[in-house]
């Protein structure tokens, strides 16, 4: 590495953690000013508040770290255009490609580091952030899925009418064995209930029909303790379940919900798939940082720094709706959710068409 790739490196970095800190202080005291009433509510501490926000900065600050780093470009690049140094290294014969190379090693070190955050240490910290939330934030939760279908085994398929999550009933409940095609076991209940201390299922005033081939045999009786391969958890509050599972957690979560023909599958795999499109976007987005702040302006820096923030603001709103869109629609979530990156690459490589070499 050159003495110039460290002074851009340097500077790049250093910018880079600065402007994060700034955005998260002004973020953190935007969300304690919204979220006071609550906290004054449940009468809650400095002591009880800390954990919360030990867990919300880091998720905050890897969140926008694709704008962050953008921001740092433009500042550092439109500043050292600004005091004539691209000029000179330029005129010294460095190509403008060569120019680009700290800047891309910063880049992909902010985002190796940021997918490895994003996929194995913030998950465990917002389990940290999702339970204060559920606790003190949002409103309390309330199942209320009807005609619930379940595939708990190869062959295994249960069905509740309701659930109660508030005491861990489930009501006409029914458990079928299918082999081949063909109706093996039907367990019918009128309810089911967790047994907590047993960690296994009671189920209430059940009728047992087994088939083999043209014979039926017939059982009944008012309770039966049987164990599925579901718990009270399913039926649970999943808000920000996806943003809790690390890499690892998501694969085996979103396996299982295959596995059961579940409809809610697509949030896990969009999440899934942001996590290796955001160290991407770090990547883009620090090119065309770079790219529009690169030219020396008569009027200053002013121009180049404002415009970073317009194209950073176009780029949060474009994401937002890519994500909206693959929630939503039949669009393929790979493609909803990489668009934005795909779209910004071509307008990165357009605008490069145009820097002084």
């Amino acid at each position: 590495m050159k003495l110039l790739d460290k002074y851009i490196l340097k500077k790049f970095l250093s910018t880079f953690v600065f402007v994060v800190l700034i955005i998260l202080a002004i973020v953190t005291v935007i969300d304690y000013t919204e979220k006071n009433d609550d906290f004054m509510e449940h009468n809650l501490s400095l002591i009880d508040i800390l954990p919360y926000y030990g867990a919300f900065i880091p998720w905050i600050g890897n969140l926008i770290t694709p704008i962050t780093i953008f921001i740092a470009a433009v500042f550092v690049t439109s500043k050292m255009a600004g005091h004539t140094e691209i000029v000179a290294m330029l005129a010294s014969g460095m190509s403008f490609r060569r120019l680009l190379v700290p800047y891309m090693m910063g880049a992909g070190l902010v985002a190796l580091s940021s997918f490895y955050l994003n996929a194995y240490v913030i998950p465990d910290a917002n389990k940290t952030r999702i339970a204060f939330e559920t606790a003190y934030i949002k409103k309390p939760f309330y199942f209320t899925d009807r005609d619930i279908h379940l595939k708990i085994a190869p062959n295994t398929y249960a069905y509740m009418e309701s659930y109660n999550n508030q005491r861990d009933v489930g009501y006409r409940f029914t458990l079928e064995l299918i082999e081949d095609k063909n109706l093996k076991e039907k367990l019918s209940a009128r309810r089911i209930e967790w047994d907590s201390a047993q960690s296994n299922w009671k189920v209430k005033d059940w009728t047992l029909r087994k088939f083999e081939g043209l014979t039926e045999t017939f059982s009944e009786g008012k309770e039966l303790d049987t164990v599925l391969n579901i718990t009270p958890k399913d039926f649970g509050n999943t808000y920000g379940l996806q943003e809790t599972l690390t890499l690892t957690e998501l694969n085996d979560y979103i396996s299982l919900l295959k596995e059961r023909g579940a409809d809610n599958v697509k949030i896990y795999l969009i999440e899934r798939y942001i996590r290796f499109m955001a160290p991407f976007a770090a990547i883009i987005l620090t090119f065309i940082g770079v790219v529009v702040s690169s030219k020396k302006k008569r009027g200053g820096t002013g121009f180049q720094i404002a415009l970073g923030f317009v194209i950073a603001f176009v780029f949060i709103i474009f994401f937002i709706l890519s994500k909206a869109i693959a929630e939503n629609s039949a669009m393929n979530p790979i493609l909803a959710v990489w668009l934005p990156n795909i779209t910004f690459s071509i307008v990165g490589l357009i605008l490069y068409k145009f820097v002084p070499r």
